[in-house]
């Protein structure tokens, strides 16, 4: 039965925190961040005067980006989703072990403290960049040389990378202080 946990523990925390995981996560951010991109170059067509066609080509383009970012964030969030059902699988099998003879040294494996130091040092850099993004923009925005379009750009991407730093530091904070819980 100890074997099984094992093996259930290693599988469990590698769909977790594995790389490739942390890759994925990554991936949609992009492809949220991208969308963003393409929903601001959108906007630009509807700065000052211009043709209708360009409007048309402005709107369906925005379209597009706007679909993109919110199909990026519903993936998101249904790995958040899985993650709260790996994590409750996780202390459901560590806590099946406690009673059986396991001991903390026998656990130490699902610590996992590089994955754990890759997300968070990702979710810090992340965090970092939306944060100049939104906040470097306001502090640097003259009268006159920005314009709204700029700002809806940089402060959106700013708040998509700072809520997926967060939510990755969540996930890095969570697996750590139940390793330290149910490990040490």
């Amino acid at each position: 039965m100890l074997a099984d946990r094992a093996r259930a523990m290693d599988e469990l925390i590698a769909r977790d925190l594995g790389a490739g995981r942390l890759a994925r996560f990554w991936l949609l951010v992009g492809g949220a961040a991208l969308g963003w991109g393409i929903v601001g170059l959108a906007l630009q067509a509807f700065e000052g005067p211009g043709d209708p066609l360009t409007a048309v080509f402005g709107a369906a383009f925005g379209a597009v980006g706007l679909a993109g970012v919110v199909a990026c964030w519903i993936f998101i969030g249904l790995g958040v989703r899985r993650d709260r059902a790996i994590r409750q699988l996780v202390v459901a099998w560590a806590d099946l072990g406690r009673g059986h003879g396991s001991s903390a040294s026998s656990a130490a494996p699902w610590r996992v403290p590089g994955l754990s130091l890759a997300w968070v040092l990702s979710a810090v850099v992340v965090c970092g960049l939306g944060l100049w993004s939104s906040l470097g923009f306001a502090v640097r925005a003259r009268p006159g040389s920005e314009t709204y379009v700029d700002a809806v750009f940089f402060i959106g991407l700013g708040v998509i990378l700072w809520v997926a730093g967060l939510i990755c530091a969540a996930k890095a904070v969570g697996h750590f202080r139940w390793a330290v819980r149910a490990v040490g």
